[in-house]
């Protein structure tokens, strides 16, 4: 099983709606996919239809050997490992030795039953997204052609360092995703050279794929269903299409 972190500690990037189109993208390349949701907000796990409590991540962090129980099956090829509303209080409770491997403890129990796992991360640098990274075999960042977004990319390549020299060294960048993309913008074109800049300072890539702004988007999420069932002429399902094509390459999924 190959493990992606969907990473970036600024809000309102599109994480998971990247999370929900890869996968979903994924599945209907035949793969099986694990979506894990660390995030309190639940967004995922609420566009996915989650069972609420009745299977969840934060059981699968504090015991890592029942983590096979937790998952909540969504479909044939499609599993969940939800989000509950006591994530907000992790770097409270996950304080003991090896606290940062408990997310790569409970994913190597149930590994054998998919071929890709998706982590959708808080916006936040804390121990949930050290758990993530430390798990994963690659990070993809999506982030905005805007001034802030560029700052934060700097913050989370810190932490990419950090989880690479003491957790995982293994760690590789897959590239950042520019979303809610307007190329009419002069002023969203020049951070994007910017934006390519910054990727080549942090060894990676920026994805041929952009992601438009996109109303389709919101609406899909809104309706539980995947933006390629909701919309998929939309331009946002075309440029994630393209990322799906991208990423499956990257992983040898082609």
């Amino acid at each position: 099983m190959k493990t992606i972190a969907i990473a970036c500690q600024k809000g309102g990037v599109g994480k998971t709606s990247t999370c929900l189109a890869l996968g979903d993208g994924l599945a209907r390349r035949g793969h099986k996919v694990l979506y894990v949701d660390l995030d309190a907000q639940g967004n995922l796990s609420y566009s996915l239809g989650s069972k609420g409590e009745a299977g969840n991540v934060l059981t699968a962090l504090q015991q890592p050997k029942r983590a096979g129980e937790e998952i909540q099956r969504i479909a044939d090829n499609i599993g969940l490992l939800a989000s509950v509303p006591a994530l907000a209080g992790a770097d409270t409770f996950l304080v003991e030795l090896g606290k940062e491997y408990r997310l790569r403890e409970a994913l190597g129990g149930v590994a054998h039953e998919f071929d890709v796992c998706l982590v959708d991360t808080p916006p936040a640098l804390g121990i949930l997204t050290v758990n993530a990274l430390t798990a994963s075999d690659g990070a993809i960042v999506p982030t905005q052609a805007d001034p802030y977004s560029l700052m934060g990319i700097r913050q989370l390549a810190g932490t990419v360092d950090a989880v690479r020299a003491y957790t995982n060294k293994s760690l590789f960048l897959m590239g950042l995703l520019i979303t809610r993309y307007n190329g009419r913008a002069v002023i969203r074109k020049d951070i994007a050279e910017m934006l390519e800049n910054t990727a080549q300072e942090m060894g990676t890539k920026v994805f041929k794929a952009k992601i438009r702004e996109c109303v389709a988007i919101v609406e899909a999420q809104a309706m539980r269903q995947s933006i390629f069932t909701y919309a998929p002429r939309s331009n946002a399902s075309r440029d994630y299409s393209a990322l799906v094509g991208e990423v499956a390459t990257s992983l040898g999924l082609a």
